[in-house]
């Protein structure tokens, strides 16, 4: 009886081991797969630059403030016939409907920088999801027209931030040069410093509404034009833009 009982204990303990086992595996499995379905395979991942055939760069503005420095930003573009492309948030967009408006009408492109400005990485799949089509609904009521480009504040691009705006059918805009005009003490001779140097054909330009670039802007303009850089939209200078 004594051998026996040892028996069947042992039995009893394998036979614990093989469930845990089996639990393990499956809920390995079911992480994988819910993990797979969080972030799938994506339609489209992070756009850092245009066509490189093409001498053409784009401008782009990301826009949450700096309304009192727009309105000479516009000029300079125009001046020298340069579209470009702005990303207003939709909380900014709400408060000047008419800048948005002025810039769609003189032929620039309007994308999506989400409604609120929020820090995209710290936001589920879906919470990014509902930033851009509250975006999205802001712009195209003051436009008439759906955003197809989508930058996200911040440049913050984990995964579940490229997913939200793949499933929205979004081109995901980063940029190649980040002129680090929203820094503190930048003047425009450091704009034009860091532009100038490294343009290249296809290349995105990150900007915001910032007086160091509006005063910059004029003679950036002008030497992009002088080197025979095309100023276009963000969408236009993709392949097949």
């Amino acid at each position: 009886m004594y051998v026996f009982y040892w028996q069947r204990h042992g039995f009893k303990g394998w036979g614990f081991l093989a469930i845990l086992g089996l639990l393990f595996l499956l809920g390995f499995t079911c992480w994988r797969w819910f993990d797979r379905a969080a972030v799938p395979a994506m339609k489209t991942q992070p756009i850092y630059q245009g066509d490189p055939e093409r001498k053409a760069i784009a401008l782009t503005f990301t826009i949450d403030w700096g309304e009192e420095y727009l309105p000479a930003i516009l000029t300079a573009l125009e001046q020298v016939g340069a579209r470009a492309t702005f990303f207003p948030t939709g909380q900014w967009a709400e408060r000047h409907p008419e800048l948005v408006r002025q810039m769609a009408a003189a032929g620039h492109e309007i994308g999506n920088h989400g409604q609120s400005h929020p820090h995209p990485d710290n936001l589920s799949r879906e919470e990014n999801r509902q930033d851009i089509l509250q975006g999205e609904a802001t712009l195209k009521a003051i436009t008439g027209k759906k955003p197809v480009l989508y930058s996200p504040p911040y440049g913050e691009s984990k995964p579940q931030v490229v997913a939200a705006a793949s499933d929205l059918g979004y081109k995901f805009i980063m940029w190649t040069i980040n002129t680090g005009d929203y820094l503190p003490n930048t003047q425009p001779e450091d704009i034009l410093a860091t532009i100038l140097p490294k343009c290249q054909n296809g290349a995105i330009v990150l900007l915001h509404p910032t007086e160091p670039a509006a005063k910059a802007l004029p003679e950036l303009l002008k030497q992009l034009k002088e080197r025979g850089y095309a100023l276009v939209t963000t969408s236009e200078i993709l392949p097949n833009g």
